[in-house]
């Protein structure tokens, strides 16, 4: 009777080891390790994105503060052209860089300094600026947003790429029990944990990647409102100072 035991014991224990996680990927048929790896290099690309914009938002986010500080302080515009350089890494310098240098335009080639009546030299150099600082906003923000697509595909399609994982195994033990004519733990075991396992690194990649996604757009809105602000007062300050004559 001992002996009965321990031997059922022993193939308990025996199954167990076979069917762990690295034994199971390893054994898995063809199509279920395709799927893990695919499933594996989606979660690996995916943290490699999450890592690196966290430290683009956060770098942009830090470079904004002391910027918008100086643009304030500033005696003028000129003032804040010519310290640009200290402020390299900030998405409204960029911004205020493509204002300004459509602003020189416009007075290079005298539309906000006309004196007549025709008000359509104004009214197109303030298009064009606002084109121009829209313009510069875009790009900050499809700067920011690149490869955000890449975790929203993920987090959408993880979990179906480890379900049809699991069907696939579920499948392949179905047909090891009609093979050999039995259901015993054995048999079934494999095929359950190559389903299982490509459940859980579908969530594992699936998971990370829609937390990072959500985390990132809401920044990313916050950005590109403060974006947009500083754009309507540099537009005000110009409007004031360059077209105030019309």
């Amino acid at each position: 009777m001992l002996n009965l035991i321990n031997y059922a014991y022993a193939d308990e224990v025996s199954v167990g080891v076979n069917t762990g996680a690295w034994h199971a990927i390893t054994s898995a048929n063809f199509v279920v390790q395709i799927v893990l790896f695919i499933l594996m290099m989606m979660s690996v690309v995916s943290w490699a994105i999450i890592i690196s914009k966290r430290k683009q938002f956060r770098a942009v986010r830090e470079a904004d503060h002391p910027f918008e500080d100086a643009f304030w302080k500033a005696n003028s515009l000129d003032d804040i052209f010519d310290s640009l350089d200290e402020h390299a890494s900030s998405g409204m310098a960029r911004v205020f860089r493509a204002g300004y240098l459509e602003l020189r335009k416009i007075a290079d080639s005298n539309l906000a300094h006309k004196k007549d009546e025709n008000q359509a030299p104004m009214l197109s150099g303030l298009d064009n600026l606002e084109r121009a600082l829209k313009k510069a906003i875009d790009s900050e923000v499809s700067s920011l947003e690149s490869r955000l697509s890449f975790l929203a595909t993920t987090g959408s399609t993880g979990p179906f790429i480890g379900l049809f994982g699991t069907v696939w195994g579920i499948m392949s033990a179905f047909q090891k029990i009609g093979a050999t004519g039995m259901a015993s733990l054995a048999v079934v075991a494999p095929g359950i944990s190559e389903a299982l396992i490509a459940t859980g690194i579908g969530l594992f990649a699936a998971i990370p990647a829609t937390v990072g996604f959500n985390f990132f757009i809401s920044d990313l809105k916050k950005q590109e409102l403060a974006l947009n602000n500083f754009a309507s007062d540099f537009l005000n300050i110009a409007k004031r100072n360059f077209f105030k004559d019309h």
